[in-house]
C-alpha cells in the first residue's frame, strides 16, 4: 500500500489503522452517565484515569445527582477524593460546575461546547470527552497522547491543543472524531511512549515520519 503524502492522508490511514488494532476502545474513566463522566473528566486533569476510578465510587454514592452535588461545599467533597492531585481546587470546581447545570440548565449536562465550556473546570477537551463519550456528538479530545501521536505521525506540528483539535476536526468524520481520539490515547499508552517508543511493533511504522528516530 503507498505511503500516504499528505497530513489529512496519514490521519485517514491511521484512524484505518488503529480502528482494526484497537476495535473496543473505551474511555477508561468509570461512569454511568454524563453528569458522572463530567464529574470524572474534571477529576482527572493532571490525575491518572486509575486514580480517579479509585475515589469517584463513594464520590456518585454520596453525591448522585447534580443537585445533590450542588448542595455541598467544597469542604464536604475533599475528604472523599484527597487522594488525587489538586483536590481542593477540584472540589471546588465540581461543586460549582453542579451548581451551574442545576441552574442553568435545569439539571442536564449541556451539549453545547459554548454551554461546556461555561462551567467551571471545563475547557475544550473535557467538554469534548463528554460530548463524544456521553452524549453522541462530535468531539476530539486533544491529551498529551493525542498531541504527542499527531506530532510525530506528523499531521500537525501545532502543540497548543485546541490548534491540534482545530487542524485534525476536518481530517476525521465528525461522528468518528471521538474514537480516533480515544485510539491514538490508547496507543500513546501501549506503544508510542513519550520515551523509547516501541517503533518495532507499532502498526503505524510503514508511514511514520517518526518511525526508528525518536
Amino acid at each position: 500500500m503507498a505511503r500516504p503524502r499528505t497530513a489529512a492522508g496519514r490521519a485517514r490511514r491511521a484512524h484505518q489503522l488503529l480502528g482494526a488494532e484497537y476495535p473496543d476502545a473505551l474511555c477508561e474513566l468509570d461512569h454511568r452517565n454524563a453528569f458522572e463522566l463530567l464529574v470524572a473528566t474534571i477529576l482527572s486533569a493532571q490525575a491518572t484515569d486509575v486514580s480517579v476510578n479509585k475515589v469517584t465510587p463513594r464520590l456518585f454514592a454520596t453525591y448522585p445527582t447534580p443537585e445533590r452535588l450542588a448542595e455541598a461545599a467544597p469542604g464536604d467533597l475533599e475528604p472523599l477524593i484527597n487522594s488525587i492531585g489538586l483536590f481542593r481546587s477540584k472540589a471546588k470546581n465540581v461543586v460549582g460546575m453542579a451548581q451551574r447545570v442545576v441552574s442553568e440548565f435545569g439539571g442536564e449536562v449541556p451539549g453545547a461546547m459554548a454551554d461546556l465550556v461555561s462551567l467551571p473546570g471545563v475547557g475544550r477537551k473535557t467538554a469534548n470527552v463528554v460530548r463524544s463519550v456521553a452524549l453522541g456528538l462530535p468531539g476530539l479530545p486533544v491529551d498529551t497522547h493525542v498531541g504527542r501521536l499527531v506530532r510525530r505521525l506528523g499531521i500537525t506540528d501545532e502543540s497548543d491543543p485546541v490548534k491540534v483539535e482545530l487542524a485534525l476536526n476536518p481530517m476525521v468524520p465528525a461522528a468518528e472524531r471521538g474514537a480516533f481520539s480515544l485510539r491514538l490515547i490508547l496507543h500513546g499508552r501501549r506503544v508510542c511512549f513519550a520515551r523509547n517508543p516501541a517503533c518495532g511493533s507499532c502498526v503505524l511504522n510503514d508511514f511514520c515520519p517518526s518511525a526508528f528516530a525518536v
